[in-house]
């Protein structure tokens, strides 16, 4: 019981904590409501933006793309910069500072980074740095460090997990970086606040037909903001994951509660019936059980509570570091308190009420007579004909088990369900593992990836193939495109690439290669068949949001089941047709020698018309890095909650079965067995207990993280079912570990039994 209540206390004095958190910081620092990239739009413009309805504050800025030179850090770094005003606070997105000052007019070489990219690389007030804007060297001196609403989950543009170390956030005056950037009376980038009263999806529309003509590629609203998004996701996750665990703890719980209480009224039945034979009602023998049970129950939320706050306040401290919040408001709700007592206490009840039903019920004088003696049949597997090859002992077990079939199923149903658990706890990171695999091994087996800041001609590849130590490449195109059907509509980026590229290649879920058409579109089968309701065959509006952001139909040839996002692919020259443009790529994925991986980055260090570059092999330590940091908590904590279970199944049926046979099995120690073989009676009940709990716990294991899995599809990830042997063996032997250790303590009390004693005991 305190392990339900814990866990429940856990997940959402987490999750309640995370929320108010988030709420206070998007709150206090004027989180905006609505996003908008544009080409370049005057200033003029945002004034007509805060005369339609609904609209609060505007505040536009200039957004830029940037290289970072680190001394002494060879590989290549990128980062975002985001104009604030010369003097003062952003009117949106306000930042929170953690040292230094905010930049002062006039100043113009002052500049804020970002907390986590500050610690990554040593940095404080008062340092310099190198970077590239929009071709142009720059030296900046950093002021300040700190963060703000919209980049709670620093992931670099397409990536996944944040790399601190090679992608950095940034803030600039806007005087200087519109200068920098040649945006000068203009602005790249605006945010918007509604009012309580306003019809988003009305105002987004509004927004974007006065900056399409200003290249404006459609408004985003915070739900789909990427930072907020990936942190929305997690929490939901968190939601879903409180509503399981608690269950089967306390489900498990109330079973025990159940043997107890029915073992206890079946060696008190001449106490029942004395104190009924003295006057004592049937009220007041449940109550006197019901008591009882709610001594328990009361220390099991106690104990489940304190450890709860324990455990939840340092997932939450792993949350607010993983999401980078500035920081942590811990709350544990009184009413969540509630929540958890209020079902213990029914679980506690439930599991109990047949056995005080029992007891009410028990009449004085049939009470006062023993119980009638067992009828023991012989069992299956003697039926079979296999009765001479069991030993006397053994035969005794197997119709002990047949005698009380419903008590050996809920013993065999708990030990199954902390089998479960531990499959949970491990499961997450054979998902991962399996994901990362197709991924970066199977798809994407680029050593270097490398991204223009704007699309170019091929002689760019060209120029990358020359370079010594760079063995191979193969280009890559990229269009940000909102895809319509219908009434439907998503956006999203499609991805081109030539149909016989060897370095890049489409692996569906089935670990399937998938051949890349040279005509019409190919989507991901989430984003076909649950956003935009498309099936092969149909014809799906392609708008592409840049360059001449044309509007074409294009064929969906072929839908592919990933994993991860909600892709489109094209064969480049398709896509490259589709832009009307000539045979531009984005960028190049390239196979390199590591004796010359230095040259190549400081060569791509020194191109100004590079705009970032992604190193496999450390995007995978990115991602061991995180899942360590993550899973491993939880990995912890459900191995010991499933360790109680399996104990206090296994250890509290061996203490009742001791109790309960004690006399027989002092009998038989009369009678010249060993102890060695009434233990062996005992332990090997349990035995045959735990060995059928498990392919029965593999299978609710393996429900239960279908459940999961289910329960965090979304369309920035599906989690594929995928279990490791390695993960059933894991939960086998942590299981089978418990229930040794129960069966040796069980075993020193066998030994130490008193037969004089038990003999003497009436029947």
């Amino acid at each position: 019981m305190a392990s339900g209540v814990a866990c429940f206390i856990m997940f959402m004095s987490t999750l309640d904590s995370l929320l108010l958190s988030r709420d206070i910081y998007y709150r206090e620092y004027r989180f905006a409501d609505v996003f908008v990239p544009i080409k370049r739009a005057p200033e003029p413009v945002a004034r007509r933006l805060a005369t339609i309805d609904g609209v609060d504050k505007v505040d536009t800025r200039v957004v830029a793309p940037l290289t970072i030179d680190i001394e002494g850090f060879q590989e290549p770094v990128i980062g975002t910069v985001t104009s604030i005003p010369d003097h003062g606070e952003p009117l949106l997105n306000r930042l929170y500072l953690r040292s230094g000052r905010l930049i002062e007019s006039g100043h113009n070489d002052e500049i804020i980074i970002s907390e986590s990219f500050a610690r990554a690389h040593s940095l404080k007030p008062g340092d310099t740095l190198h970077v590239t804007i929009k071709g142009k060297r720059e030296q900046l001196r950093i002021v300040g460090t700190g963060g703000s609403p919209e980049f709670v989950h620093q992931v670099r543009p397409g990536g996944m997990f944040p790399d601190y170390e090679r992608y950095g956030i940034m803030w600039m005056g806007r005087t200087p970086l519109s200068r920098a950037y040649d945006m000068d009376g203009a602005f790249n980038h605006i945010v918007l606040t509604l009012t309580r009263d306003a019809n988003l999806q009305n105002l987004m529309d509004r927004v974007d037909g006065i900056l399409k003509p200003y290249g404006g590629i459609g408004a985003v609203a915070r739900e789909y903001q990427t930072s907020h998004r990936f942190l929305a996701q997690e929490l939901a996750q968190l939601e879903n994951l409180s509503g399981v665990f608690p269950i089967i703890f306390l489900g498990v719980a109330a079973f025990l509660l159940n043997v107890v209480v029915t073992r206890l009224v079946g060696t008190q039945r001449e106490q029942i019936a004395a104190l009924k034979a003295f006057g004592y009602s049937n009220l007041s023998v449940a109550l006197h059980y019901l008591q009882m049970i709610m001594v328990i129950v009361l220390a099991g939320i106690a104990a489940g509570v304190a450890a709860g706050t324990w455990l939840g306040h340092m997932l939450s401290e792993i949350y607010v570091e993983y999401f980078r919040l500035p920081f942590l408001h811990f709350t544990l709700d009184p009413l969540r308190i509630l929540q958890a007592s209020g079902i213990t206490v029914v679980a506690g009840l439930a599991g109990t009420l047949a056995a005080v039903r029992s007891a009410v019920r028990l009449k004085p004088a049939e009470a006062m007579r023993p119980e009638a003696p067992a009828v023991y049949r012989t069992s299956l597997i003697e039926k079979m004909g296999l009765k001479r090859m069991l030993s006397v002992p053994s035969r005794m077990i197997l119709r002990n088990l047949g005698h009380k079939p419903v008590k050996s199923l809920l013993s065999v149903l708990g030990i199954a369900l902390a089998v479960a658990i531990l499959m949970t706890g491990r499961f997450q990171g054979d998902t991962i593992n399996y994901m990362m695999y197709v991924h970066y091994v199977l798809s994407q087996r680029d050593d270097l990836a490398v991204g223009f800041n704007e699309a170019t001609s091929r002689h760019a590849l060209n120029e990358l193939r020359n370079l010594p130590g760079v063995e191979y490449g193969e280009p890559f195109r990229m269009v940000p495109a909102r895809l319509s059907f219908e009434h439907r509509s998503y956006r999203t980026q499609i991805v081109a690439f030539e149909p016989r590229s060897t370095i890049k290649r489409l692996v569906d879920s089935e670990l399937r290669l998938v051949e890349l058409p040279p005509g019409g579109i190919v989507l991901n089968d989430y984003l076909a068949q649950d956003i935009l309701g498309v099936e092969t065959g149909d014809l799906l509006t392609v708008e592409a949001l840049e360059g001449r952001m044309p509007k074409v139909q294009v064929p969906v040839v072929g839908l592919i089941r990933q994993d991860l996002g909600v892709g489109a692919y094209m064969a480049l020259d398709a896509l490259n047709h589709l832009m009307q443009e000539g045979r531009a790529i984005s960028g190049a994925l390239l196979y390199i020698d590591e004796r010359y991986a230095s040259e190549i980055y400081q060569h791509l260090k020194d191109r100004p018309e590079v705009g970032g570059s992604v190193i496999r092999t450390q995007e995978i330590r990115n991602f061991h890095k995180t899942m360590d940091e993550t899973l491993l908590f939880w990995t912890t904590v459900a191995t010991i909650f499933s360790v109680v279970i399996a104990v206090g199944v296994v250890y509290n049926s061996a203490r009742i079965m001791l109790t309960e046979r004690s006399r027989e099995l002092a009998s038989l120690r009369v009678l010249g067995y060993t102890r060695g073989e009434i233990s062996y009676i005992l332990l090997g009940e349990l035995a045959l207990l735990t060995l059928a709990a498990l392919p029965l716990g593999f299978g609710f294991g393996r429900a239960l993280c279908g459940y999961i899995a289910l329960s965090a599809e979304s369309d920035l990830y599906r989690v594929p079912l995928i279990l490791e042997p390695s993960t059933y063996a894991f939960a086998a032997l942590v299981v089978l570990v418990a229930t040794l250790v129960s069966s040796l303590l069980v075993r020193r009390r066998l030994d130490k039994l008193d037969l004089i004693e038990v003999l003497k005991t009436k029947e």
